[in-house]
């Protein structure tokens, strides 16, 4: 093992989480590595919104400069591979890619994010992220008053469907089943005159991502320009559990108010551990995380 393949700090995943916390530990001239493989989630998204000062601008170009900054300063480092493998080290941890290059840490921060199953529909990959969308935060206000469904059912429905109704008025609720609601949310339903379809869903037809239609398996169609999916998801990484890091009923890496992992040494930030998923909210946690592990650090050697 050479020096140059020991750092203070490695963080892995690069996009919006771990490049700010690269940033705050950049700045305290720490000797950090970046391990990134440039597939960030949201890659196929047109535009990126809730995000004060960067709000309508397209992901890339907001990865792209984040880079840049970050990598200004000399002390952090950037390689384009995926970390395949983690070990516990006597005084830290080391992480390996598939090229079999080993780099060792003090300190450990996850920010790989999670990936989407997406559900067996024609058309729907397609339209992940452009018309189908997650997050009424996100996407919502672009598809303000216009013809919007919600593939949920239970409870997860009703959550969306409450924030939804603020932006449009048309609005249906696609359970692709047997519908599960209660008493009360089904009179909160009918209240907002939201029509409950337990068709299965077929087919998203779509234009170059567009929505058009839901084909339904009697042949149906609904026409409609935004489709809200609350689909499951897992983690991009298998290293945080590989090396111990709990996780939450949710599936998300467990962290304590200060971002750190119940593994000593190990932190983590951005949709990799939490269910709050944006841009916003992944810069901050990654500030964050980059200032308490340089504390520690500096603790540790002061």
């Amino acid at each position: 093992m050479s020096t140059s393949n020991y750092f203070e700090v490695i963080i892995v995943g690069g996009s919006y989480a771990g490049l700010s916390a690269a940033l705050a530990l950049g700045r305290s001239l720490r000797n950090v590595l970046i391990i990134d493989n440039g597939l960030p989630c949201n890659r196929q998204t047109p535009y990126s919104h809730n995000f004060i000062t960067q709000d309508g601008r397209e992901p890339g170009d907001v990865i792209a400069e984040a880079k840049a900054q970050v990598l200004k300063y000399s002390s952090v480092k950037m390689v384009n591979a995926t970390a395949v493998k983690g070990e516990k080290l006597e005084n830290g941890f080391q992480i390996t890619t598939p090229e079999g290059e080993d780099y060792k840490c003090r300190k450990l921060i996850f920010a790989t994010g999670v990936k989407d199953i997406i559900p067996n529909i024609n058309g729907f990959s397609e339209c992940w992220g452009i018309s189908v969308i997650h997050c009424p935060y996100c996407h919502g206000y672009e598809f303000k008053g216009q013809k919007t469904g919600i593939m949920a059912n239970g409870e997860n429905a009703v959550h969306l469907a409450s924030l939804v109704i603020n932006l449009t008025k048309s609005l249906s609720i696609l359970t692709t089943g047997k519908a599960n609601f209660n008493e009360s949310q089904i009179q909160k339903l009918e209240k907002h005159k939201i029509k409950i379809i337990e068709t299965e869903i077929q087919e998203i037809d779509h234009e170059s991502g567009h929505l058009k239609n839901v084909i339904f398996s009697d042949g149906r169609q609904l026409p409609l320009d935004a489709l809200y999916a609350a689909i499951p998801f897992m983690q991009h990484s298998a290293i945080p559990a590989s090396l111990g890091c709990e996780f939450t009923k949710g599936g998300h890496i467990t962290t304590n108010s200060f971002h750190k992992t119940t593994t000593e040494g190990i932190f983590a930030c951005g949709d990799c551990a939490t269910m709050m998923r944006s841009v916003a909210n992944a810069v901050s946690s990654g500030n964050f995380t980059g200032a308490i592990v340089n504390k520690e650090l500096a603790d540790e050697a002061f």
